[in-house]
């Protein structure tokens, strides 16, 4: 619920009951990785609604699905492994961040829980597309991150908006956290990115199997469509340069 201090509530919608659970957060940032990556995991283990998180500071935007209106800001949940999921149909204002991370701590995960954070990184080369590497909160899940084979971040670094809060929050309260750092496309949703912290990371710290053949197949349909797009621009550049070809040969 929400206190006088704090304008974000959880109105919980479901009487699962999860111990000990890891929170996985998707919510939206660069290449939409974390949404991306998140959705997927809901969707494959058939996760249940487990309660909304509301704030008169969110975005005056409706969210549907099915036919139905619903909270942009979802909470999903299940027992086989415990997991709750973290969403939101829009990005979150600078403004609500505070209020969004201090309800996400106290109602969604206790001292005997902890999460997973994702920052999408803006790919310096195609080849980069994809890389991750961790940060932990506390040594014992540095420890688990090296054990997993996930390579630690090694460069000093910085973390801001809804992501960077949300870590500072639980590292400041105590909880233990990791947050991944994937490196995605600078311009467009990235499903390869996030089908590779789904593989190499996700499913190394969360005992849990994903169906990733979906996200590959948005990945190459992608791919397909920016070809086509350069296939384009190529073809008419040709054309405005023929022009002034023809007019170069017979003066």
């Amino acid at each position: 619920m929400a206190t006088d201090d704090c304008n974000a509530e959880f109105d919980r919608t479901t009487d699962l009951e999860v111990d000990t659970p890891t929170l996985i957060e998707g919510l939206p940032g660069h290449g939409l990785v974390a949404s991306i990556a998140v959705d997927q995991i809901t969707d494959q283990l058939a996760l249940e609604k487990y309660g909304s998180i509301r704030s008169d500071d969110f975005p005056p935007v409706t969210s549907f699905t099915d036919g139905l209106v619903q909270d942009t800001v979802r909470v999903y949940g299940g027992s086989d492994p415990d997991v709750l999921t973290l969403q939101s149909d829009v990005p979150i204002p600078e403004n609500a961040v505070a209020d969004l991370s201090h309800c996400v701590l106290e109602e969604l995960v206790d001292d005997s829980g902890r999460a997973i954070f994702l920052a999408g990184a803006p790919a310096q080369s195609e080849d980069q597309r994809g890389e991750v590497v961790g940060v932990a909160t506390t040594e014992a899940l540095k420890a688990e991150l090296e054990d997993a084979g996930i390579e630690l971040a090694t460069e000093s670094g910085a973390v801001g908006g809804v992501t960077g809060a949300l870590v500072t929050k639980f590292y400041e309260a105590d909880v233990p956290a990791v947050l991944l750092l994937v490196r995605a496309d600078p311009r467009l949703p990235d499903p390869a990115a996030a089908r590779s912290v789904i593989e190499t990371a996700l499913e190394e710290l969360v005992d849990f199997e994903i169906d990733t053949d979906e996200l590959r197949e948005q990945a190459e349909e992608i791919q397909r469509q920016k070809q086509q797009v350069a296939q384009q621009l190529q073809q008419a550049q040709g054309q405005q340069d023929e022009p002034m070809q023809a007019r170069n040969m017979f003066r």
